[in-house]
């Protein structure tokens, strides 16, 4: 006999995208005009909260029979995904693939940006100490940063956020999520220029990463082990997993009296 439950998993199986509960009821509706009369029947009255109890009866079914896949609510939908502990497998399917590896630095940045988004470069080279335009445009690059528009600041710099994939990518639905989010968004910002909460003895910025004494180093770290060192470009449709271990490399010393960040390591 058919039900909303094997309507809805047929649903999330042939999709190659999470869909929202509104989504499914608009196509549980439009199917309707094509279903018998008992179909119709048993359909009848169904809302978005309907489906949503639906959605966590299968996820929750998923879980007790220990399945491969599981069924995850991100923050564009609920879609269908292996489990992490079987990509070592499932990659050999996409063994083409490879990654792009975020390096310690692009972290670190994009912890910034995350907490105390908009941000301006100036703002996350004070906190860090170092110069962020290579970093920075390496995260808009694969979709992690975009632009926000520009600060009501003298020169109107660049404002940034992270972008829907960057959600989706550390499978969040919302920034609150984020760890210690609701105490690091209120940290005071240094101005972008060289003080003695961000600065030596001498005045000047830091000329490497250890010399950072950037308010927000502890907490980009923190979410370093939050993250647990995701690669950036998810595998094809259905396959959702976690990446290997990246490969943090020091940074190479630039040479020069701002010191700069390599951005992201690519393989």
């Amino acid at each position: 006999m058919l039900t909303l439950k094997a309507v809805v998993e047929a649903l999330l199986f042939s999709s190659q995208r999470p869909l929202t509960t509104k989504e499914i009821l608009q196509v549980v509706r439009l199917g309707l005009e094509y279903a018998t009369e008992e179909e119709q029947e048993i359909f009848k009255g169904m809302t978005e909260a309907v489906i949503q109890n639906v959605l966590i009866e299968l996820s929750t079914e998923y879980q007790q029979l220990e399945r491969a896949f599981q069924l995850v609510e991100q923050v564009n939908g609920w879609q269908l995904t292996t489990k992490a502990e079987h990509q070592t497998w499932v990659r050999q399917l996409f063994p083409d693939l490879r990654p792009t590896r975020l390096s310690p630095p692009a972290l670190e940045t994009l912890a910034i940006v995350a907490y105390r988004q908009p941000v301006t470069k100036a703002d996350i080279e004070a906190i860090r100490g170092v110069a962020v335009d290579g970093v920075i445009q390496r995260l808009l690059d694969v979709g992690m940063l975009k632009i926000a528009g520009r600060a009501e600041i003298p020169g109107r710099p660049l404002l940034y956020e992270t972008t829907q994939h960057f959600m989706e990518h550390f499978g969040i639905k919302t920034l609150d999520e984020l760890p210690n989010a609701s105490e690091l968004r209120f940290v005071p910002l240094p101005n972008g220029n060289p003080s003695p909460l961000h600065s030596g003895e001498s005045g000047t910025r830091p000329t490497n990463e250890s010399e950072d004494g950037g308010l927000f180093k502890e907490s980009a770290q923190e979410q370093q082990e939050s993250v647990k060192e995701h690669s950036v470009e998810p595998l094809p449709e259905k396959v959702a997993l976690e990446s290997p271990a990246l490969e943090h490399e020091t940074e190479p010393a630039t040479g020069s009296d701002t010191p700069t960040d390599e951005g992201v390591n690519q393989e």
